[in-house]
C-alpha cells in the first residue's frame, strides 16, 4: 500500500510537470533594473539630489533647535490641539528622551519622518483626486496601491539600494513608497464621499472644477484627508526605523544596535522613544481632522486658568 502511494504521488508529480510553466520573474526584474539603471541614471541623480537637499536640511534644522525650544512649540500645539493633559504627556514624554540620550537620534527621524512625509503626500494628494474624479485612474491606481501595502517593507529596501546605494537618501526613498497608498487612498475616499448636495450647491453658485474643489469638496473632505495623512506619517515612522539597516539612522540605529549586539536596553530604549515620537504626531495630526469649537489657543488658556480661578474663587 506504501510502494503504491509514492507511485501515485509520483504520477501525479509528473503530470503537473507537464502543465508547468516556468516564470523567471525574478530574472525579468533584474532586467528590469538593469535597464533602469542604464537609462535612467540621470533622473535617479536629479532625484537623490532632491531628496537629499529637503532629508538633509531637515535633519539639520531639527538638530540645531535649542531642546528647550521644541519642549516649548510642541507643549503649545499639545495645550492648542488636543487639551492640557495631553500637554503634560508630552512635556513628560520628551522629557524621557533626553534622559535617555537619544535626543539627537530623535531629532534626526523626526526630520526623516516629515522629508518622508513631504515627497510621499506631495505626490500622492493629487494621485488621490485624480482618481476621485476618474473611474479609470481609480481602476488602474487601485491594483497598485494594494501591491504597495500588501508587499512586505524589507522588500522597499532592495530597489532603493540597487539604485540609490546605501545612507539616508534610499532611506527616505523607501519610506516614501511604502506610507503613501493611505494618503492616496482617503483623500480618493473623502472626496468621492462629498454630499451630493453640496456639489451641486457648488455649481449652482457658478464655481467651476477647481473653484469646486478647492472650496467645497476638499473643506468637506478634511477628516478622511487628514486621517491619510494620520496613516502616513505613522508608516513613515515605522518604515524610518527599518531603513536604518541601509544608514538611514536615527532612532532606528539603537533599535537595530540592540538586535545585533542583543543588546536589551538599548532596543528598548530606541523603541521606547519611537513610541513616545509616535504617540506625539498621532495625536497632533488626528486633532487637525476633528473640527471643534473653540479651538484657539487664548480660549484653551483661558479654560484653563480661568477655569481654576473660578474653582478658587468658589471655594
Amino acid at each position: 500500500m506504501y510502494h503504491f502511494s509514492i507511485e501515485a504521488a509520483g504520477f501525479w508529480q509528473q503530470l503537473s510537470n507537464q502543465f508547468v510553466i516556468n516564470l523567471p520573474i525574478g530574472d525579468w526584474f533584474t532586467a528590469i533594473v538593469n535597464f533602469m539603471q542604464t537609462h535612467f541614471e540621470l533622473f535617479f541623480t536629479i532625484v537623490s539630489a532632491i531628496i537629499s537637499f529637503v532629508a538633509d536640511n531637515l535633519t539639520a534644522f531639527f538638530s540645531w533647535l535649542p531642546a528647550p525650544l521644541v519642549f516649548i512649540v510642541l507643549a503649545v500645539l499639545a495645550l492648542w490641539r488636543v487639551g492640557w493633559q495631553f500637554t503634560l504627556f508630552v512635556l513628560v514624554a520628551l522629557y524621557v528622551v533626553l534622559g535617555m540620550d537619544l535626543w539627537p537620534e530623535t531629532m534626526d527621524t523626526l526630520g526623516l519622518v516629515l522629508a518622508a512625509t513631504l515627497a510621499a503626500l506631495g505626490v500622492g494628494l493629487p494621485l488621490g483626486v485624480l482618481m476621485a474624479k476618474s473611474d479609470i485612474v481609480q481602476t488602474i491606481i487601485r491594483p497598485i496601491l494594494d501591491f504597495m501595502q500588501t508587499l512586505p517593507a524589507f522588500v522597499y529596501l532592495i530597489p532603493a539600494v540597487i539604485f540609490f546605494g546605501t545612507g539616508r537618501v534610499p532611506g527616505v526613498i523607501a519610506t516614501v513608497i511604502f506610507s503613501m497608498p493611505p494618503a492616496v487612498r482617503l483623500m480618493n475616499i473623502g472626496i468621492r464621499y462629498v454630499p451630493t448636495e453640496n456639489v451641486e450647491a457648488g455649481k449652482a453658485f457658478g464655481c467651476n472644477g477647481l473653484q469646486l474643489l478647492w472650496r467645497v469638496e476638499l473643506p468637506l473632505a478634511l477628516p478622511s484627508i487628514m486621517a491619510g495623512i494620520n496613516q502616513t506619517i505613522m508608516l513613515a515612522l515605522s518604515m524610518v526605523v527599518i531603513a536604518s539597516m541601509i544608514g538611514a539612522g536615527g532612532l532606528g540605529d539603537p533599535v537595530l544596535a540592540g538586535i545585533q549586539q542583543l543588546r536589551l536596553g538599548t532596543g528598548f530604549q530606541g523603541g521606547l522613544g519611537v513610541v513616545i515620537l509616535a504617540i506625539i504626531l498621532d495625536r497632533l495630526t488626528q486633532s487637525f481632522g476633528q473640527r471643534k469649537r473653540g479651538d484657539s489657543l487664548f480660549s484653551r488658556l483661558k479654560n484653563l486658568f480661568g477655569g481654576s480661578a473660578n474653582q478658587s474663587n468658589t471655594a
